[in-house]
């Protein structure tokens, strides 16, 4: 099973035709959506082509492959517009660990959910790693649309051996810290 993980949208339609070429290209099972879907958010700039109907249209036409936790940016009227549920948070098996998704604003590296894990995977603070700490790893996505930190813009690619992190053209970043991005 292959998972595409992306977040911090932002409403941009540019980006948002990005995610369908990459979906295209990664051909993923799952798309897993970390929150901020549509509105900009009062610290962010507005996006390249701020179209958050547009975002949500091309979602839509994934809605049958869409796991979704919903971020910080993101408001009950959200799922009006998305003909997916958006979560909380999401718990999944892949291979033999014990993943938790969630969007990163109240659990991330520093502050951890009170429940067992293997692997934390989130967004929020727009810069992407992976990085192991205490014997868990802790993944973020980066922002596909607003990255900071000098970071590239930036998604994860998922499956039961490896976490990959990409920038938009599909190119692994290369990282510190893990061996080869393997789980």
């Amino acid at each position: 099973m292959k998972y595409f993980v992306v977040s911090d949208i932002h409403g941009s339609g540019y980006y948002a035709e990005k995610i369908e070429e990459i979906i295209k290209k990664e051909e993923p099972n799952k798309i897993i959506l970390l929150g901020d879907l549509y509105y900009h958010g009062p610290r962010n700039s507005i996006p390249d082509q701020y179209e958050p109907q547009k975002v949500a249209r091309i979602l839509n036409s994934f809605k049958d492959e869409i796991l979704a936790v919903r971020g910080n940016c993101d408001a009950e009227v959200d799922q009006m517009i998305s003909e997916f549920k958006i979560e909380e948070n999401l718990r999944l098996k892949i291979g033999d660990k014990k993943f938790f998704f969630t969007h990163g604003h109240k659990y991330n590296i520093d502050f951890w959910p009170n429940e067992e894990f293997d692997v934390l995977v989130y967004g929020h603070f727009h810069t992407g790693f992976i990085k192991e700490k205490e014997g868990k790893i802790f993944a973020n996505s980066g922002s596909i649309t607003l990255p900071k930190n000098n970071t590239p813009n930036s998604y994860l690619i998922i499956d039961e051996n490896n976490i990959v992190l990409k920038d938009i053209d599909g190119n692994t970043i290369k990282l510190e810290g893990i061996k080869n991005n393997c789980l």
